[in-house]
């Protein structure tokens, strides 16, 4: 439990988090590899555009990308801080506890042994690819979250359960490899290009789908608070309040899987951001209050994935992977973590 229990204003932090999400929302509109005009970017957004190619641009690229961009990270936030509040530890996250590595398997085996590239995907002719690629991630995450799940039961230490995860993610990555090994060269192309992660391949007839799934997960985190407030004082003393932390367990983890598998699966690997979103909000509301931590990681997680999209985007004239910018603002987050945190989980 966090040692910060005094009354903050939260909702100032709120507001102002949404200040940073708006102005970054708009800098994802208005700034990218292609240099338009601010008068052109703002009239094609009010409807009074009259350049196709602009326009094709901004609504075509650019929104749909900022949006995937805003809920991708909102998801892997709000999957990272259920996992640390879960297993009450600062270091437990999607990609560290190796979920993110099972949706990576589940991608792995379709892209390279069931059709061997994914330009049906990326290209979004084909609604099945993307269903059998989304179903694929979802069964390797939701595979590895049930082991995750089955292990908790036994190992009692964090740190033990921890290096657990983190063998079961270098395992996995051993299955990639022998996949990789034995399959085509295009399919080992299409796979490694999906995993350098990037927010432009979901496109605007394709967002509603990846947009439903995470507002749906995460809306159905918040009636779940009052039980992850109480079994972060013990579950002991969760069972006494009548939390059934079987149950707890169960969805939280469920919903950790669904969250990064979909996101995976449209977006590719994204790390660090579901490990360290959560401890920036922690340093910023300074309370163990459960909403309060979902609600700015929500915010902040938006925020921090739109910002490393700016600077895959906004700064050169060939878009940068996604997987070299995360690190960028999720790595010296963790470093604090380990060596300089205030605070324990």
């Amino acid at each position: 439990m966090l040692a910060y229990t005094t009354r903050r204003p939260y909702n100032i932090y709120v507001c102002a988090a949404i200040v940073l999400l708006s102005f970054l929302l708009l800098a994802n509109l208005f700034f990218g590899s292609v240099n338009l005009a601010p008068r052109e970017v703002y009239d094609i957004l009010t409807g009074h555009g009259n350049h196709s190619v602009a326009e094709y641009i901004v609504l075509k690229s650019r929104l749909p990308q900022a949006l995937t961009a805003l809920l991708a990270g909102a998801g892997l936030s709000v999957a990272g801080l259920l996992l640390q509040t879960l297993f009450h530890n600062p270091l437990a996250g999607p990609s560290v506890l190796g979920i993110s590595n099972g949706a990576n398997l589940g991608v792995a085996v379709v892209m390279m042994t069931a059709y061997g590239t994914s330009s049906a995907f990326t290209s979004g002719t084909s609604w099945g690819m993307y269903l059998l690629v989304i179903l694929s991630a979802m069964a390797g995450a939701l595979a590895v979250t049930l082991l995750l799940l089955s292990l908790s039961a036994v190992i009692r230490n964090h740190l033990v359960f921890l290096i657990t995860g983190m063998m079961t993610s270098y395992i996995i990555s051993s299955v990639i490899t022998l996949i990789t090994f034995s399959a085509n060269e295009t399919g080992v192309r299409s796979y490694v290009m999906w995993g350098l992660g990037d927010f432009s391949m979901v496109s605007m007839p394709q967002l509603p789908w990846l947009a439903i799934a995470v507002v749906t997960v995460i809306t159905f985190c918040f009636p779940m608070a009052k039980a992850l407030n109480a079994f972060q004082l013990g579950a002991q003393y969760a069972e006494n309040l009548g939390v059934s932390t079987h149950s707890l367990r169960r969805m939280t983890l469920i919903a950790t899987g669904v969250l990064t598998a979909v996101i995976t699966a449209f977006c590719g690997p994204i790390s660090f951001l579901g490990l360290a979103v959560p401890h920036i909000s922690r340093m910023v509301v300074k309370t163990d209050d459960f909403v309060v931590l979902l609600t700015m990681s929500i915010i902040i997680g938006g925020a921090a994935a739109l910002a490393c999209n700016l600077m895959c985007t906004a700064f050169t004239a060939t878009a940068l992977p996604l997987a070299a910018v995360t690190p960028i603002i999720g790595a010296p987050v963790i470093l604090w973590v380990v060596f300089g945190r205030k605070y324990t989980i």
